[in-house]
């Protein structure tokens, strides 16, 4: 006889036991996000009074006003720009449109460390640009100097504003032109209409978009390394690997957890206590056309920022690279670029495989219990890879030494910290937990779309556990496995303070390439390694771009 809820079309009755071991996986993947930020948090509770003394003196005044600067600028601008851009191609029609639509999106391809120097070469004093400048207007002509905080402001801007463009786009494409043909009914010009109903609806998702920004600028290492501009980021680097002081670099990644958790918190009671609700019908998608000085004004803006985002940059690599390809290129880049694909491939298929543990916990056993999990292992995303690279690091030094002293007392030897310390392993776990929300994010939407009467099908004909998942759901999943492993690989390819901070002894890769070699000024030498990376990076910027239109 059936169970009643069978009968009644609901879901049939798990294994319990099945069930706990799947929530029990759950937990230990949530733990490899979990220990890098419990070990940033312990230091505060046992600080070094000398080490406090030295950065309280030396260091966090001015880290932390460089941050802020940059932070608050850096979110500012591109709420700015992103959200005129999203505008303009979301509900205005201008020569160019359709063609900057898809466009503006081509900068995520290029990460903050490459366009920082490319920037830098075409606009530094024997580049290009300015060249080109005293050419056409004398020897006198120059660009001013903004320095290194100007400079990394406004690289990092131009690296971000898509995140904000992107988000803020969907929203303006949705909303309609009834409320907008209200505001103009009642007398409002077009520009009024825009601040006062577009923009307010459209809040919570640029909001969104610019806490985006806000943590991708606080976690930034690459770009204000080459303007040489402090953050926390290169403090932590600098207290490890030029101090040599592991609890200095502890206690400067304790203090950037917590601006980490300010801005997640106040990002969140601000969308939390806003209620917005859209107006007119999402399939309307008449634009009002713009003509004359509005027409080129608009194709001028875009253009603008598309050049000096993506064309000048990747032109100037180009250049580079033809110029330099011959003599710098050598077999040490076919391992640099092997190193980058194995370390890549190894963490997509490890973070695919945790994204699955987590979805299929969280649908077995639904709850607060796993849920609460899920929410814990993917908060990685929002921590600086500098922060979870020290915080690894520790973890795994301390547990070193704890099974050091174990084989010691065991079989007389302390190897066990030589054996756990400086490997693929760790490198990869570190991965895990700065880029698993990357991963997850694409597999839990794919199992959300699968009703759970065809789980109880499959478990009426005997299918139940691990056989449910590898006979039933992954083949229903594997659009969003390939997604999440794209995503994930393509990210650690571009990825830096992690690779650099934890790698094994002599694995360098394409990205610690290009750091090695703008470190010490080689800017045309990098232009090899960093367009492998552009290249590699555009492919899921156009995969996106195809989907969203």
């Amino acid at each position: 006889m059936r169970p009643a809820s069978a009968r009644a079309g609901g879901p049939l009755p798990t294994s319990r036991s099945g069930g706990r071991l799947w929530v029990f996986a759950a937990g230990i993947v949530a733990l490899i996000t979990a220990t890098p930020l419990a070990v940033a948090f312990t230091s505060l509770l046992d600080p070094d009074r000398a080490v406090w003394a030295h950065l309280a003196e030396h260091v966090l005044p001015r880290v932390l006003l460089n941050t802020l600067w940059l932070v608050s600028s850096v979110s500012a601008l591109t709420a700015v720009i992103g959200t005129s851009l999203a505008w303009l191609t979301a509900a205005c029609e201008f020569p160019g449109r359709r063609f900057f639509s898809w466009a503006l999106l081509l900068p995520l391809a290029v990460p903050g460390y490459v366009l920082a120097f490319a920037l830098a070469g075409l606009f530094e004093y024997t580049g290009a640009v300015q060249h080109a400048l005293r050419g056409a207007f004398g020897d006198e002509a120059a660009l001013p100097d903004i320095g290194a905080r100007g400079a990394s402001i406004l690289t990092l801007t131009l690296a971000l504003f898509p995140y904000v463009y992107l988000i803020a786009r969907q929203a303006f494409a949705t909303q309609g032109v009834r409320g907008l043909e209200v505001a103009r009914s009642v007398g409002m010009t077009p520009a009024r209409g825009f601040f006062r109903v577009a923009l307010p609806m459209a809040r919570p998702w640029i909001a969104a978009g610019v806490a985006l920004v806000a943590m991708e600028t606080l976690a930034d290492f690459g770009t204000v390394s080459v303007f040489n501009y402090d953050t926390f980021t290169t403090a932590i680097y600098q207290a490890w690997f030029s101090l040599f002081s592991l609890d200095a670099a502890l206690q400067l990644a304790s203090i950037l957890v917590l601006l980490v958790a300010v801005a997640l918190i106040t990002e969140r009671r601000f969308r939390g206590r806003a209620r917005f609700e859209s107006v007119g019908s999402g399939a309307e998608r008449r634009r009002m056309a713009l003509s004359g000085r509005a027409a080129v004004l608009a194709t001028g803006c875009c253009s603008a920022v598309f050049l000096i985002a993506f064309v000048l940059p990747v032109t100037q690599l180009l250049a580079w690279t033809i110029d330099t390809f011959g003599d710098e290129f050598d077999p040490r880049y076919l391992s640099f670029a092997a190193r980058s694909v194995f370390l890549a491939s190894a963490a997509a298929l490890l973070i695919v495989v945790l994204a699955l543990v987590l979805t299929y916990a969280v649908r077995l056993r639904p709850g607060a219990v796993a849920g609460g999990l899920a929410r814990v292992a993917t908060l990685g995303y929002a921590i600086p890879g500098a922060v979870l690279a020290v915080g690894f690091y520790v973890a795994v030094v301390r547990l070193g030494e704890g099974l050091g002293v174990a084989a010691g007392w065991l079989f007389g030897t302390g190897a066990g910290s030589v054996v756990l310390t400086g490997t693929v392993l760790t490198l990869l776990l570190a991965y895990a937990a700065r880029f698993l929300a990357v991963g997850h994010g694409p597999i839990d939407s794919a199992m959300q779309r699968i009703r759970p009467s065809l789980d109880d099908a499959a478990r009426g004909m005997g299918v139940g556990g691990v056989s449910l998942l590898t006979r039933v759901h992954l083949p229903i999943l594997r659009s969003g496995i390939a997604t999440a492993a794209l995503l994930v690989f393509v990210d650690v390819m571009k990825e830096l303070p992690i690779t650099l901070m934890t790698r094994p002894f002599g694995w360098d890769t394409l990205s610690v390439r290009v750091f090695q070699l703008t470190s010490e000024g080689h800017w045309q030498r990098a232009s090899v390694s960093a367009l492998a990376i552009v290249l590699v990076g555009l492919i899921p910027v156009l995969a996106l771009n195809r989907r969203s239109t």
